[in-house]
């Protein structure tokens, strides 16, 4: 495909996601919400083709490729004023480098996490940004806290200057995109959430739920930020994992 070919490609994809995002808010009417672009293992280019067409938020899982796509775009785009979001599981070896590079932190889900991005977020930067996540469908492998767990976590991050908490982020069980039953209820649960921690502390305007199969399920039960990779890049090649 030529380059031509693949930007109108990307052009059809962004416009076909948005146009899904806006009809599913006009369906409720709602506000709609952020799109966030999933870009990872997807090229600096890749990312540059969506920032030009308006999308500048993305999320990445990978850091190490995450950094390196960074420091193209702001060598060869420096007019790019994109967002950066991480959204893999952060481990705390890497806080330092996410606090340094990242806007956002959608997947803190333990206060030594949250302490070590305000201690380590330099001073001339805004507090980064971070959700807190819930392991709503209760898989073991999965990272996030328990719902009863959350009001805990909550008193403690509110202590760290340099951090701001934002809202709520989920990820339900790839089976529960089949069973619309149970993701019904973990939206209604994650919904619930998101209303009583707004209530509870001032600022709070994520709730980070929906990806490229349940988007408009997602819409519907209150999201204001979708998380969505295939259905903006296409299917992704995975190489050899990296620890994030």
């Amino acid at each position: 495909m030529d380059t031509t070919s693949e930007q109108d490609a990307a052009a059809n994809r962004y416009q076909a996601v948005v146009a899904e995002i806006e009809k599913a808010s006009q369906k409720i009417g709602s506000e709609p919400p952020r799109l966030l672009a999933v870009s990872k293992t997807k090229s600096a280019t890749a990312i540059r083709a969506l920032a030009e067409l308006g999308q500048y938020e993305f999320g990445e899982n990978y850091l190490q490729e995450a950094i390196l796509k960074q420091q193209q775009l702001q060598q060869d785009y420096p007019n790019y004023n994109i967002v950066w979001h991480f959204i893999g599981h952060v481990q705390s070896n890497k806080t330092q480098i996410i606090a340094e590079h990242f806007d956002w932190v959608q997947t803190v889900d333990r206060v030594k996490i949250a302490r070590r991005l305000h201690e380590q977020r330099p001073v001339e930067l805004e507090p980064i940004n971070i959700c807190i996540q819930i392991n709503i469908s209760g898989e073991a492998s999965k990272s996030g806290i328990s719902a009863v767990d959350l009001w805990p976590l909550v008193e403690e991050i509110q202590a760290f200057e340099k951090v701001k908490l934002r809202g709520l982020m989920a990820i339900p069980a790839p089976d529960n995109s089949v069973d619309k039953q149970q993701l019904k209820a973990d939206f209604a649960e994650m919904a619930s959430l998101y209303k009583a921690l707004q209530q509870k502390v001032t600022g709070i305007d994520t709730l980070s739920i929906g990806m490229s199969s349940d988007l408009a399920l997602a819409v519907e039960y209150g999201s204001t930020m979708v998380r969505v990779g295939t259905a903006l890049f296409g299917a992704r090649e995975y190489k050899a994992k990296e620890s994030g």
